[in-house]
């Protein structure tokens, strides 16, 4: 095989690793926004349609390996915050993600998201890449219902005698022995072998709801087909959602969207690799655009806002580098416009694992952070616990900000907060005083 044939040959596998670990959002998104009053299939195609096209777009305009989908979190903030909350109309609602979009066009056209990028010490992007790395470890525990609550403790570990469990026990060993033995495709490997154990347990045992989003079988091999729903495509409110009290709304779409991008970017850029010869995320204004537009088109077609997906870091650690990764992995979600009962096929469970792992890949770059220098090391490690602990990229990212700046003042060291950081300073305190 010659080494190009290699190369895509990684790239595809890579691409189909990030669809499997972010094909939970097809369904998870539809199940919260439909609480909003969206009908769950109007959903469902919108999701499908936005991953899909920014896909293509971050792969192949952008250039990056990076999977662009409705995000989590803005989703909970559209239904609990915006309709239910404050008693917006949804189409209203997604006038809103539509003109938030519109303000990051203007803001990536103007080049101001690049620049903000730009602003951010060295050592904030090395804490929030191994920050979003613990992030998605935490995420991948919370989905094979590993870490779960507890009322004394906050969290804690289950007990070791539900199959779920060892199952996802058995999936993160093998897949762990997989990678360390450097078998090509390991993730997908795992991924794959832990769902063929998973599937007994769906059919066996009473509750399932841990593996297949609550049914009690893995798959119904008798519903496999569902037609697209595009009632909710051009149904978002333009002009309702410009009132002088919605602004609020649109900034907090914007700002926890901005922040979360931005992140991303500079977290999966330090984990793998891929900066230009300044050090900073690579095609990072392509990026941003790409991002800009997916919330954009968010509105448009029915859904909340698209950002930039963490997850994505599981197909660079597959060996993703170029943008045909997030090109395979958009494509992978377009069938799903007719095969969404499909998505039953690969549990939580089996993907989890592969979460959990890419948390370690990505703690590489806190080994360059200087921890004797305590007016770097401080705000890095604020950026760092805070992304796991408070469930949010954004809040690690806001208050490593603020902590640089505070602390770099009080020490006599101002000339090392940038013009550009003082300005994001003021998107930091924003987004506290607007978002969620």
């Amino acid at each position: 095989m010659t080494k190009n044939a290699q190369n895509t040959r990684t790239e595809i596998l890579a691409g189909i690793s990030t669809f499997l670990a972010t094909m939970y959002i097809i369904v998870v998104n539809p199940a919260i926004l439909s609480q909003s009053g969206l009908p769950f299939s109007g959903v469902l195609t919108a999701t499908v349609l936005l991953s899909f096209f920014c896909s293509l777009m971050m792969g192949l305009y952008a250039r990056n390996p990076i999977v662009v989908a409705p995000g989590m979190g803005m989703n909970a903030f559209f239904t609990f915050t915006a309709v239910k909350g404050m008693g917006i109309r949804p189409e209203v609602a997604l006038g809103a993600v539509f003109w938030a979009g519109v303000l990051f066009l203007l803001l990536s056209v103007l080049n101001v998201r690049s620049a903000i990028v730009r602003a951010i010490p060295q050592p904030l992007r090395y804490a929030v890449s191994a920050g979003i790395g613990l992030f998605i470890t935490l995420i991948g525990f919370e989905n094979a219902h590993f870490i779960i609550a507890n009322p004394a403790t906050l969290v804690s570990v289950a007990r070791l005698n539900d199959p779920i469990i060892l199952t996802f026990v058995f999936g993160l060993l093998l897949t762990s022995v997989l990678v360390v033995r450097d078998v090509p495709g390991a993730i997908i490997i795992g991924i794959v072998l832990t769902t063929l154990v998973a599937w007994p347990i769906g059919r066996y045992w009473g509750d399932a709801s841990a593996i297949n989003f609550g049914q009690k079988t893995l798959v119904n091999f008798g519903e496999i087909w569902a037609n697209p729903d595009f009632s909710l495509l051009g149904k978002l409110d333009f002009m309702g959602a410009l009132k002088w009290s919605l602004w609020p709304v649109i900034f907090a779409f914007a700002f926890t969207d901005l922040f979360d991008s931005l992140s991303t970017f500079v977290g999966v850029a330090e984990a793998g690799g891929l900066q230009d010869s300044d050090g900073n995320p690579r095609n990072l204004n392509r990026s941003l655009l790409t991002d800009a537009v997916a919330t954009t088109l968010a509105g448009v077609f029915g859904t909340s806002p698209g950002t930039a997906y963490i997850e994505s870091a599981v197909g660079i650690a597959q060996g993703g580098r170029t943008g045909l990764t997030a090109v395979v992995a958009g494509c992978c979600f377009l069938p799903f416009l007719f095969l969404s009962p499909l998505l039953s096929v690969i549990p939580a469970i089996a993907t989890a694992p592969a979460l959990v792992l890419v948390g370690a890949f990505m703690m590489q770059p806190i080994t360059r952070i200087n921890w004797g220098q305590l007016d770097d090391a401080l705000p890095a490690f604020l950026a760092l616990v805070l992304i796991p602990f408070s469930y949010s990229i954004t809040q690690g990212l806001i208050w490593g900000f603020l902590s640089w700046t505070v602390i770099k003042v009080a020490v006599g060291k101002h000339k090392e907060v940038s013009l550009g950081l003082w300005i994001v300073d003021v998107f930091c305190i924003l987004a506290l005083t607007t978002g969620q």
